[in-house]
């Protein structure tokens, strides 16, 4: 392979985040690089996780604890240009059945269906093409559960703390029913 300058390499780097719109792995990122040297990507994604801190305030490149690495907002910045974001990633209806799995988890294909209806199934389908869930056969029936991405994803570090957190927030009901 044909050295390249550094400011090539960077820029391939650089590129490759923005436009992947998702976390890479350290080998994609070499080869996307033009070079082989994995240790001088690793230095090359320090460099710029520390410019830009220094450069930009609500953008940032971040490595993951799955050890990949992300061109993304801060998380702070979602909920303030959500509005001019053009077209979600995911459409509130499959977002509605990645809640249920995460707060049911693990969850059986047969419960999903029975909550969802069968429309769960193309749900199903693009969660695990995004990596955010599993699933393990029992028999004629899956059981689902979220995975490590959507945890970096949603920038939940704890699930038990999160269910616990969204049992609480839930409305009490008196004893006859009302609020």
């Amino acid at each position: 392979m044909a050295k390249l300058p550094l400011d090539e390499t960077i820029a391939r780097v650089e590129a490759a985040l923005y436009a992947a719109g998702r976390p890479l792995t350290l080998d994609e990122l070499t080869k996307a690089s033009g070079i082989d040297s994995r240790e001088k990507i690793k230095k090359i994604l320090n460099e710029l996780i520390n410019k830009t801190k220094v450069i930009f305030k609500a953008i940032e490149i971040a490595k993951l604890d799955d050890g990949t690495y992300v061109f993304q907002l801060k998380p702070n910045y979602s909920p303030i240009v959500k509005k001019f974001a053009s077209k979600p990633q995911i459409s509130n209806s499959v977002l509605k059945t990645l809640s249920y799995i995460t707060y049911e988890q693990p969850v059986t294909s047969k419960r999903l269906v029975e909550i969802r209806g069968s429309k769960v199934y193309s749900h199903l389908k693009e969660l695990e093409q995004l990596e955010f869930i599993i699933s393990k056969s029992a028999g004629r029936i899956k059981i689902y559960t979220t995975t490590k991405k959507f945890q970096n994803y949603f920038g939940i570090n704890d699930l038990k703390s999160l269910k616990n957190s969204l049992l609480s927030a839930q409305p009490r009901r008196l004893p006859d029913g009302k609020m």
